[in-house]
């Protein structure tokens, strides 16, 4: 008895010391989760469980597949829910029997929501409209997801200009959600409007109180590059720096299809993992220790630095009380602030994909730096340089 006694103390001396070893190492955040999106995922004649588990290594947490009867999307929401993910559900019957293949699917475990169109016309948006009411009549509970143009699609697809296309999504179909597409990379240059395109959204998502998915391009096609660890960064950053709350890539199966030379998806047209599986896989266990800031978090503010800035944004002209300076020289970078839990939360993003940015900043009160892995520790532990790696991210916080 009196060897169990001593075994006890020293494991739980033991267990005492680690504790306090893991404290000093910096502090934890409850967990949270980002939903994220594997936009043309796993076709039916692939799908296994053992498929589905490799998606959810890589990070995934939502699927959609464009399945072409109704029994092949009820698989989907099977394996889905197997491996404990989540999947958008469409098939044709959800367009000619909306009522009736809702009342089917609505209580399945592997189901998110319900896919509709992608890139539509505005002159589309009362057949959406009328289509959406049903779904959403006989299942509220579940969302409906519509993806939007991006800003350089022509004038007579968008009817007006771009911020009137959005409107009137919004204010004529009027679904829970706001989804739009925008692939920046072209070579080693990022697309001028870019940035405009996430200030509408960002901005008719706050005045509508929908949450707004945005996208990072995963495969390659005329004229995208190969997505590195830069590219997918920048562009998952910038959107959540913009308030996305929603993240999604296109794609994660190869298209089997010549039209655009799509190749190098995570799961490529051998059906093996390509170089990029592994860097989503790293983005996306990154993107989620970083959650916490991000999830249902209020903007603030989101302005730009650098010689110039991009069209369509604001220039980083007053800085919060808290920030005593802050100098990125001639380089650009988002400088973003959320507000949520009690902290304000300060993060600065380098735009670009191809060179390091020195950020010199410093602070007026007490600090906390948010790392990569999500440990909160004492900023003033720190000095008051960084070098941001392309696409990087800094995060910053403090008490309000």
């Amino acid at each position: 008895m009196k060897q169990f006694t001593s075994l006890f103390f020293l494991s739980s001396t033991f267990l005492m010391i680690v504790l306090s070893f893991s404290s000093c190492e910096g502090k934890t955040q409850p967990k949270e989760e980002i939903p994220i999106l594997a936009w043309y995922s796993i076709p039916a004649e692939d799908a296994t469980l053992e498929r589905y588990q490799e998606l959810k290594d890589a990070g995934f947490n939502l699927t959609y597949t464009h399945s072409n009867n109704f029994d092949d999307a009820l698989q989907v929401l099977d394996l889905a829910a197997a491996v404990g993910i989540k999947s958008l559900f469409y098939c044709p019957e959800l367009e000619k029997e909306p009522e009736a293949t809702v009342n089917k699917v609505k209580n399945h475990l592997g189901l998110a929501g319900y896919y509709m169109v992608d890139e539509p016309a505005c002159a589309g948006f009362p057949m959406l409209a009328a289509w959406a009411k049903k779904i959403m009549a006989t299942d509220n509970d579940h969302y409906c997801y519509l993806n939007l143009l991006p800003n350089y699609a022509p004038d007579e697809v968008l009817g007006d200009t771009y911020t009137r296309y959005v409107q009137r999504f919004i204010e004529e179909v009027n679904i829970q959600t706001l989804s739009f597409d925008f692939y920046p990379i072209v070579g080693n240059q990022v697309r001028e409007r870019y940035y405009e395109n996430l200030e509408v959204i960002a901005e008719e998502s706050r005045k509508s109180g929908k949450p707004f998915w945005a996208f990072a391009l995963s495969t390659a096609h005329d004229p995208y590059p190969i997505p590195n660890i830069a590219h997918l960064k920048m562009q998952m950053y910038s959107n959540l720096a913009y308030g996305a709350q929603y993240l999604q890539y296109f794609t994660y199966w190869n298209p089997d299809t010549t039209v655009w030379k799509f190749h190098e998806a995570p799961i490529n047209l051998e059906k093996k993992r390509s170089q990029v599986y592994e860097r989503i896989r790293e983005v996306n266990k990154e993107l989620q220790s970083r959650a916490f800031v991000f999830v249902n978090a209020k903007v603030l503010s989101i302005r730009h630095t650098g010689e110039t800035i991009p069209v369509g944004t604001k220039r980083l002209e007053q800085l919060p009380p808290q920030v005593k300076s802050l100098d990125t020289k001639e380089d650009g970078a988002i400088v973003s602030l959320l507000e949520k839990g009690g902290y304000q939360y300060l993060v600065v993003v380098n735009k670009s994909i191809v060179k390091p940015l020195d950020l010199h900043i410093s602070f007026n009160g007490k600090t906390e730096l948010v790392l990569k892995d999500g440990l909160i520790k004492d900023a003033s532990l720190y000095s008051s340089w960084y070098r941001l790696s392309a696409g990087e991210a800094e995060i910053f916080r403090w008490k309000k």
